[in-house]
Formats: structure tokens, C-alpha cells, sequence
């Protein structure tokens, strides 16, 4: 038994996306392009091609069974970052196939790792069942997964000794991304550390480098914002075309 950490994205967007250019394409054949009509469709069919193009690349990018393997990369270097004490617990917000719960709980065999994600229709593919089977296939048992709201967590202040979560925040439609940060660190113990990765640009989340000092100021330690787009997970000419400027870790101990 293989573990499946999905795409980061969706092969049936891709192929969905690759469909509708195609569809375009026939229909911009039967008008022709001389009429002003032909000429709009041959327009569409170009920018359809294009956005297949750039969504084909993202995921042979992203797929962990080919050489790039960047969602593989990612994952190991963020989990590395999570150090929990024999015993603790640690949740993963937005676990999606469970694979950055698994490399924690593979880094941590004495801690158990708690897994949340709502598994919308968005990402269809990823589901509880999934981060489970993953589980047994990666042979960890200190794993457990269940569904829920990273704006309202069901947990108590200060039950965690770790959290952390990739690429989650930034799809939630939020005017205030920084709130949701603030919501997910309520549940972390004092002493507790945090490792969160995600595209933090300032169009995004607003001002990190202050909210950084805001943590100082709050009593949190060793706060600091870490760019990977300069050669950590990818270079800067990757986090350009793949949409990822701006991605970082905020980690630091509470």
C-alpha cells in the first residue's frame, strides 16, 4: 500500500480547463475567424491555452511522483521545523491529504498529531478517509484527523505544544488573515512552538513585519518571518510564475 498526497492542483481542474480550450477551439473553427465573433473565440482559445498550460506545469510541479517534487520538498522542510516533546500534541491546520500530519508525527513518534481540515468541494479529492489510509500506508499510528474551521477552532486556549500549517490561509476569503494567525496561536501552550507556511505577501495578509513585532510585544519568543522563495523550497523565478511570491514561515515559540 502506496500513500496518495493528491495534487496541489486538481488534475480534473487541469483536464476540466484543457476541455474548455478544446471546446473553444472547435467552436472558433466552425465560425471562422473572419467574423468579429470568430475573432473573440480565437482570443478565448489562446487565453484558455495558456492558463492549461501554466496549470499542466503546476502539476507536474507539484506531483510527488515526478522529478521536480516540489509539494514533497515543501512539506519535509516545513515539518522540520516542528519540534514536539514526547507526549505533546501538535495540530495541522488545513491538513488537506494529511501529508504534512504524517512527516510530523514521522519526526515525532512520541507526540500525537491532530489534523483538521473542513475538505470542501473545492478540493474533492481530499477527504478524512484519505489522511487515514495515508496513515497506515506511511505505517504511523500517531495521527488522527477530523473536520474543522480554521477562523473558529473547536479547541481550547493553550492545548497544543505545536502547531503549524502550509498553504491554507490564503484561500480563506478574509479581510483580516492576520485575525485567523492570531486564532490559530490561541490554542498553543506557553512554551509552544509554531511553524506556519503560506503566501504571506502584504496584499495578502497586510504588514507581517509588524505583526511580528505584535507577537514580540505579546511576550512571544524567537519571532521570525523566513522567506522561501530565495532557494529554500523554490527560487524566485518559480515562486513567480507559480503565483508563490511572497511565501514564508512564521515560526517562533510562544
Amino acid at each position: 500500500m502506496k500513500a496518495d498526497y493528491k495534487n496541489w492542483m486538481p488534475k480534473g481542474m487541469v483536464l476540466g480547463t484543457i476541455g474548455i480550450t478544446a471546446a473553444i477551439c472547435f467552436v472558433t473553427v466552425i465560425v471562422g475567424m473572419a467574423s468579429i465573433v470568430g475573432k473573440v473565440l480565437l482570443i478565448l482559445t489562446v487565453l484558455f491555452a495558456l492558463i492549461s498550460l501554466w496549470m499542466y506545469l503546476m502539476y507536474r510541479a507539484f506531483s510527488y511522483n515526478g522529478t521536480r517534487q516540489m509539494s514533497k520538498q515543501i512539506i519535509e522542510g516545513v515539518s522540520s521545523y516542528v519540534k514536539i516533546p514526547d507526549g505533546g500534541k501538535c495540530l495541522d491546520v488545513g491538513c488537506g491529504s494529511g501529508a504534512l500530519s504524517i512527516a510530523c508525527a514521522k519526526k515525532n513518534p512520541g507526540a500525537h498529531i491532530i489534523g483538521i481540515d473542513r475538505w470542501g468541494k473545492e478540493y474533492a479529492s481530499f477527504s478524512k478517509s484519505l489522511c487515514e489510509s495515508n496513515s497506515v500506508a506511511e505505517g504511523v499510528n500517531n495521527t488522527s484527523f477530523q473536520q474543522g474551521d480554521a477562523c473558529k477552532l473547536d479547541f481550547a486556549d493553550e492545548t497544543f505544544d505545536a502547531v503549524t500549517s502550509n498553504y491554507v490561509y490564503h484561500n480563506i476569503p478574509s479581510k483580516d488573515r492576520q485575525a485567523i494567525l492570531l486564532e490559530t496561536l490561541r490554542t498553543l501552550k506557553k512554551g509552544g512552538t509554531f511553524a506556519i507556511h503560506d503566501i504571506m505577501s502584504k496584499a495578502k495578509y497586510g504588514d507581517m513585519e509588524s505583526f511580528v513585532e505584535k507577537l514580540k510585544n505579546m511576550g512571544y519568543e524567537e519571532v521570525k518571518l523566513v522567506d522561501t522563495t530565495n532557494g529554500m523550497f523554490m527560487s524566485k523565478w518559480e515562486s513567480t510564475w507559480m503565483a508563490l511570491t511572497g511565501s514564508a514561515i512564521l515560526m517562533g515559540r510562544k
